[in-house]
């Protein structure tokens, strides 16, 4: 599943919402009181438990919540209405949800490895407009994707460039005291993509040398890509802000594909990981079946000690 089809969908879920909440879900679950404890805080996204709890965002929202989940990422979250934004925002703060990612610049929108001055000022506008998106929904992260190779410019020059646009770009966050996460993609879901690999990743984060310029280590990705997950992990770990889960093959919730999740989680609990687990993922089944079995599937994982 590409990224795309998670915003196809979370555009669905919001296509026709009134601002307030209107008819509350119906839910057989768990209510706030008893809900679950997680190890660790996993953000869902809109559109995940809408078979649950319905279309309405903040309805969406307080199902989390009433689940147990105590985080949420938002990709589309720049380009929604500033109602909305800060209607979810006082949501959150209400129900105890921090605020994951949500999307500053995409592959199409990064297109900086050329060095055109054009496309970094573009690169730098789509920075500026996610600070006031950042603030208004007490975001701390932002996923940035630095386009595309260019074909036509030698892979160093490549490197200087995007890393010349990425220390511009922590000029922007660092007063605000914003991340921007670079988040590598994998050959088979973005051919053609300049971040790919965690190391690659690792080396630009020195070189800008921000506290603004961190990595999002997508595990779905980086199965995909070069595997290893735990030896890499710990390779560029002092880097890393942000994380992010999807089984391999099919995108969909942990146990459904190849990743032993329950070490991988485990072993980001034992090093002392506090940030978000961004939920990137389909399910696996439809309607509420298939919600009741990514909540188990968390269930699962997370059951270490």
């Amino acid at each position: 599943m590409k990224r795309r089809n998670f915003i196809q969908k979370t555009a669905l879920s919001t296509g026709a919402i009134s601002m307030g909440s209107g008819l509350s879900y119906a839910s057989n679950l768990a209510s706030s009181k008893d809900a679950h404890k997680f190890n660790l805080k996993y953000a869902p996204h809109l559109g995940m438990f809408e078979n649950h709890a319905g279309i309405d965002p903040i309805d969406q929202l307080n199902f989390m919540a009433d689940q147990g989940f105590t985080a949420f990422e938002d990709n589309k979250m720049r380009t929604r209405d500033v109602a909305l934004q800060e209607k979810m925002a006082q949501t959150m703060q209400k129900r105890g949800i921090e605020m994951g990612v949500f999307v500053a610049v995409f592959l199409k929108e990064g297109h900086v490895a050329s060095g055109d001055p054009e496309k970094r000022k573009a690169f730098l506008k789509y920075c500026k407009e996610s600070v006031e998106v950042a603030k208004r929904v007490n975001a701390k992260w932002m996923t940035v994707v630095p386009g595309n190779v260019a074909t036509k410019v030698k892979e160093g020059y490549q490197t200087a460039n995007v890393i010349e646009t990425l220390k511009q770009a922590s000029a922007i966050f660092e007063p605000h005291n914003l991340t921007m996460v670079l988040e590598p993609l994998n050959f088979f879901n973005h051919p053609g993509a300049f971040l790919t690999d965690s190391p690659q990743a690792y080396e630009i984060c020195k070189a800008v040398d921000s506290p603004s310029c961190k990595i999002l280590f997508d595990i779905y990705h980086q199965q995909i890509q070069e595997g290893n997950l735990i030896p890499n992990m710990k390779a560029c770990w002092d880097e890393i802000a942000y994380i992010q889960i999807g089984d391999n093959p099919g995108r969909n919730e942990p146990t459904t594909g190849e990743i032993n999740y329950w070490n991988v989680l485990k072993f980001i609990k034992e090093k002392g990981y506090n940030g978000i687990l961004g939920m990137e993922h389909g399910n696996s089944r439809p309607d509420r079946e298939g919600e009741l079995a990514v909540i188990n599937a968390y269930k699962k994982v997370d059951s270490f000690k």
